[in-house]
């Protein structure tokens, strides 16, 4: 049956670029569900990362309290609730008259906004740590955005082009500011996400946005440096947001499955 693409057209009339993408991610909560900050906050950070780098291995028995207390200058109750914490994102498991061990790493909650802050950091982990883990998350997003951005083209609601169109034109009004441009970048991959209209994809979106500001940021520097130009990234962005505005679910699939294999090609560039 023929769809009427009338009231996809309005989209063409959306608002100019404004704030919005910096509003809704100043908004929303983060993954982990749990603010850090402060001292507790810091033996999280601390010792989370320790753990991520490598500093206490899988399988390990973290030292004892008196020693942990010692070492982050931490009171006994901070420290119980920092562990708590680290337990909730996978990364260790506490026995009574046995200790604190950490769990394999494929237990480990990879999505938490922290765990893969600690991945993605400079500090503790190593370079091919990090190089791994943004592979993993290109190959991952090969699987998965192209069918979202098909769902999409199907079941995009006005809002929702609004919302992915007002997106590409903050991208497009950002090409000479690099954080500007990630931050819109994301935006306009959540915003598919959401039109996708499937929750365990909106929620996927959240889980992994922290993670795609950082190899957008590395893909963009690369972009910048060689003769794939920022221009050129818009305006694979802008084929994406075509096809779902016209309804045409497989051109829309592969405009971002393209969009995903440049930004690959860029980030294993930055990265070699």
């Amino acid at each position: 049956m023929e769809r009427s693409s009338t009231p996809r057209r309005r989209a063409e009339e959306a608002d100019s670029p404004s704030a919005v993408a910096e509003e809704r991610a100043a908004r929303q909560m983060r993954p982990s569900g749990y603010r850090i900050s402060g001292l507790q906050g810091h033996v999280i950070t601390e010792l989370g990362r320790a753990i991520v780098s490598g500093r206490f291995a899988p399988g390990e028995l973290l030292p004892r309290e008196p020693e942990l207390m010692a070492e982050f200058s931490a009171s006994r109750p901070s420290l119980r609730e920092a562990l708590k914490v680290l337990a909730a994102k996978g990364l260790i498991e506490m026995r009574q008259k046995v200790g604190t061990r950490v769990r394999p790493r494929d237990l480990w909650n990879t999505f938490d906004s922290d765990v893969l802050g600690w991945h993605l950091g400079e500090e503790g982990t190593s370079p091919a740590q990090r190089d791994g883990m943004l592979r993993d998350l290109i190959e991952l997003r090969q699987v998965i955005e192209p069918n979202a951005a098909q769902l999409a083209a199907g079941r995009a609601t006005m809002e929702d082009l609004r919302r992915i169109r007002t997106a590409l034109q903050a991208m497009e009004a950002a090409t000479r500011d690099m954080a500007s441009y990630a931050r819109a970048d994301v935006e306009f991959h959540m915003a598919v996400f959401t039109a996708s209209h499937n929750v365990l994809l909106a929620r996927f979106a959240h889980l992994v946005a922290d993670f795609l500001r950082v190899s957008f940021s590395i893909q963009q520097e690369a972009l910048n440096e060689r003769d794939n130009r920022i221009e050129d990234d818009v305006a694979q962005h802008r084929l994406v947001f075509e096809a779902i505005n016209s309804g045409e679910g497989e051109s829309a699939a592969r405009a971002m499955r393209n969009v995903i294999l440049n930004g690959k090609n860029s980030l294993l560039a930055a990265l070699d």
